[in-house]
């Protein structure tokens, strides 16, 4: 148990409305803004999850009886708080993820608007009732699944775990979270807000640890369903795992974005927008734009770029990357894209912060005359890196998408509709643009990509994500004895 005093507690694990602090091992939780210790987070074990199941499993008969308009209750609650303390809680996620305060105040905002599109659920679940034969009625409900847990990333550590919260608990189940072991100050600071807006003791709790935890919630046989995001080849892992064990699962994975650019494109708006999409969250973000395949002449609009990217300074307008080890990847795929022949127009190796030199910085890159076949244009970098490919019709532009083993989101730039619609119709992927850099659908329209960017069925936001958390109870009636009978009655 650490006796060091930090700039936050020591992260603990919150079961039965109890913060617990066990005495296994923990690791300490670092800034990527300055590289200093903030935390420390620790390791849990199978018995404190049987813990937090069990505690689960308590909670659950009252909680899921309790009326789903009574239930939402909690959740305008909570929203009041959130949006009280935005600021406080945008500094959190500033400190242990590295975005520029701006970002962390976004996404506390989506967090907000997640949260309240749970509040509108009464009215997306209320009954169906129909007479289908003769003094026989049919009745649908929605019941919610039972004890679910949800394994959040690092890149998002306030929105990613609100995709799933409100949801799920405003359908009447109850959840363990598994917040990223980088960054989970989040996510103790949530379990307080719900504890403060009156959810039941039980109903959420939070289990830390790292990949042993991630393997006992796949397994535990009492946990009913999962849901994770994070890279592809963890969400392959966790599917196949859960699934093997008869749970629902429902995996988001990593992405490679392509943005397809027309000659007739508007240079100012689509430089911004590419630029945003590259460098925004400092590229870590399953939506940011990588790939940028220019259709025809490009150098006005690829100048424009450079220029939008040069304005973007590491420390000022542009976050940390999460660890040094994600920064020497990052720029390892800069550096062997040059090997490679491709010409770095913006070159974001090496940077230094003055007065956080332990921070963890990439500034933005921008590769020009990238091939397909590269890492750069195949992979996913994580970091506010753009590689540009060069093709000649639209066709071309298409079949490097296509090719993609992700399927996440895609963007056109363009002024022709007809282009437009070929884009919407064949590109491969879940979440399209049109003159937006970062398509990401506002609720109640949902988020999830297809291919390897998703594994599973339903999405995990907005209307879609209701048939995850739920199962349906069809109910036959007939209370009339005179009614003639027939094969049903």
């Amino acid at each position: 148990m650490s006796t060091t005093t930090h700039k936050y507690p020591d992260v603990k694990n919150y079961i039965a409305g109890t913060f617990i602090r066990n005495g296994h091992k923990s690791l300490e939780v670092f800034s990527p803004l300055d590289g200093k210790v903030i935390s420390t987070v620790p390791l849990s074990d199978a018995a404190d999850l049987n813990a937090a199941v069990q505690s689960a499993q308590k909670a659950f008969e009252g909680w899921s009886s309790i009326p789903v308009k009574e239930r939402v209750q909690v959740f305008y609650r909570y929203k009041t708080l959130m949006e009280k303390h935005l600021k406080d809680l945008a500094k959190i996620v500033h400190e242990e993820n590295g975005k520029t305060m701006d970002e962390a105040v976004a996404e506390v905002e989506k967090s907000i608007e997640l949260t309240e599109f749970a509040c509108s659920i009464p009215q997306l679940i209320a009954g169906e009732l129909l007479e289908v034969s003769r003094g026989v009625e049919c009745r649908v409900e929605h019941k919610p699944v039972g004890i679910v847990a949800s394994i959040a990333p690092f890149n998002f550590p306030h929105m990613v775990p609100h995709w799933t919260i409100p949801n799920a608990l405003a359908l009447g189940n109850c959840m363990i979270l598994k917040p990223s072991e980088q960054v989970p100050v989040s996510s103790n600071r949530i379990a307080e807000m719900l504890k403060d807006a009156g959810l039941p003791d039980g109903v959420f709790n939070v289990i830390n640890g790292d990949r042993e935890m991630v393997e006992a919630i796949c397994d535990h046989p009492e946990i009913d369903a999962v849901s994770f995001v994070g890279s592809t080849k963890v969400a392959k892992i966790v599917y196949r795992r859960a699934t093997s064990h008869l749970k629902r699962c429902l995996a988001l994975g990593g992405a490679k974005n392509h943005l397809i650019v027309f000659p007739d494109a508007h240079p100012e708006m689509t430089a911004g927008n590419v630029t945003a999409s590259m460098a925004g969250c400092a590229g870590q973000r399953c939506m940011a734009a990588s790939a940028m395949v220019a259709v025809g002449p490009a150098d006005d609009i690829i100048n424009k770029i450079c220029v939008e990217a040069r304005k973007i300074v590491p420390g000022i307008n542009l976050g940390s990357v999460i660890s040094g080890a994600a920064k020497e990847r990052i720029e390892r795929y800069i550096t062997e894209a040059e090997k490679a022949g491709a010409k770095v127009l913006v070159d974001g190796r090496n940077w230094k912060v003055e007065g956080f030199e332990g921070g963890y910085y990439v500034g933005p890159t921008v590769i020009d005359f990238v091939k397909p076949g590269m890492a750069s244009a195949k992979e996913e970098v994580f970091g506010p890196v753009l590689a540009i490919m060069r093709v000649s019709s639209l066709e071309e532009a298409l079949k490097i998408e296509n090719d993609s083993e992700y399927g996440n989101a895609a963007s056109v730039f363009t002024q022709s509709g007809a282009v437009a619609r070929q884009v919407m119709d064949k590109a491969s992927a879940g979440m399209i643009g049109v003159n937006i850099g970062v398509p990401v659908p506002r609720e109640p329209f949902s988020f999830g990509g297809w291919n390897e960017s998703k594994f599973g069925v339903g999405d995990i936001t907005g209307k879609s994500s209701i048939e995850f958390w739920t199962q349906l109870r069809k109910t036959s009636v007939k209370w009339n004895p005179e009614a003639r009978t027939n094969w049903m009655s």
